[in-house]
């Protein structure tokens, strides 16, 4: 036991020290913290590792789709999607701005069921077209972005959602501890539950093994008797579930939800994942590295804010980090060759 803990912690320290990115941005917060007050502060904190776990279970779901050569470019709006319906069905019924006064007031963990199940079926109409219909994942996903973005707009009428019940929003937003500031969000202990089930799926199943080798060369995993097929199918359906579950969370914790929460949620969760070690080559990424990834992704966002930095310029910096990101990999790549 003693020995795995020393190699996870080994694993992460490795990401750190071989990735320029996440040293120059740990660098930059520990000199912004000294600059400005309350960068070191558990309020800040606790906003840090809420949107980290949002996001992170998002990056769980792209994470699959980029170890194995491929991408979903869908996430966001799936998300968005989710965040909808989510909305949409936990609406208080006395709620006078109610967007389906037809329906009933719905119990919670019902909805969290619905919200489940579609997410389950996006994610398998991506996995079926990359693998049935042959559509390199890259237009398949942009394909299904733009038509799960106008079924959200359909649904919600383009119109923001609110009036949720209060046991949603307060039960997704709760958090233990409150000594002198000190707590823990409830979403902290979700993303860890994800993140620990993830790294058994990844390392310990033959899922995982499958994945990683149709990463490696899909002709030779295929040869050697993997089901390419199922395989695929299986991640998008997961990652599908991933967002489902990110959406639902995102719009109680936001205490509103509209189809254009999540626009450019799966950049973001693939520069996560790509700074966190996830190779754009396939075959290679840990769970660990991703949520190194997304936290140093999250990181940045917060000092800018902090520096002041204009918000639109918040974008320019995040691409800039893409882009480097990718390319220190690809030359990564060149150089193992």
């Amino acid at each position: 036991m003693e020995k795995k803990q020393e190699t996870a912690a080994q694993k992460a320290l490795r990401i750190v020290k071989g990735n320029p990115i996440v040293l120059l941005l740990l660098i930059a917060a520990i000199v912004v913290g000294f600059m400005k007050d309350n960068f070191f502060s558990w309020a800040n904190f606790g906003n840090l590792m809420s949107n980290t776990a949002v996001r992170f279970l998002i990056a769980l779901g792209v994470s699959g789709c980029l170890i194995t050569k491929g991408t979903d470019l869908s996430a966001g709006r799936q998300v968005g999607f989710a965040a909808v319906v989510a909305g949409i069905l936990c609406q208080r019924g006395d709620y006078t701005g109610r967007l389906w006064k037809w329906a009933p007031e719905m119990n919670i963990g019902l909805v969290f069921l619905i919200v489940l199940v579609l997410g389950l079926i996006w994610g398998l109409i991506n996995g079926l077209i990359v693998t049935k219909l042959h559509v390199p994942p890259f237009i398949a996903t942009l394909g299904t972005q733009t038509i799960i973005y106008g079924i959200s707009l359909v649904i919600s009428d383009a119109q923001p959602i609110g009036g949720f019940q209060k046991i949603y929003t307060t039960l997704i937003n709760g958090r233990i501890g409150s000594v002198k500031g000190f707590h823990l969000p409830y979403l902290l202990f979700v993303a860890a539950v994800f993140g620990l089930l993830f790294w058994f799926i990844y390392n310990k199943t033959r899922h995982g093994k499958y994945m990683y080798a149709i990463g490696g060369n899909e002709v030779a995993a295929e040869v050697s008797g993997v089901n390419t097929t199922s395989t695929l199918i299986g991640i998008y359906a997961t990652a599908g579930v991933m967002y489902a579950i990110a959406g639902y969370l995102l719009a109680a914790k936001s205490g509103g939800s509209s189809a254009s929460m999540g626009q450019g949620y799966e950049l973001e969760a693939i520069a996560g994942c790509t700074i966190g070690g996830v190779s754009t080559t396939g075959g290679i990424g840990t769970v660990p590295g991703i949520l190194v990834g997304v936290l140093v992704f999250e990181l940045l966002k917060i000092i800018l804010q902090f520096l002041g930095v204009n918000p639109y310029y918040n974008y320019v910096v995040q691409g800039l980090v893409i882009v480097l990101a990718v390319s220190l990999d690809i030359r990564k790549y060149i150089a193992k060759k």
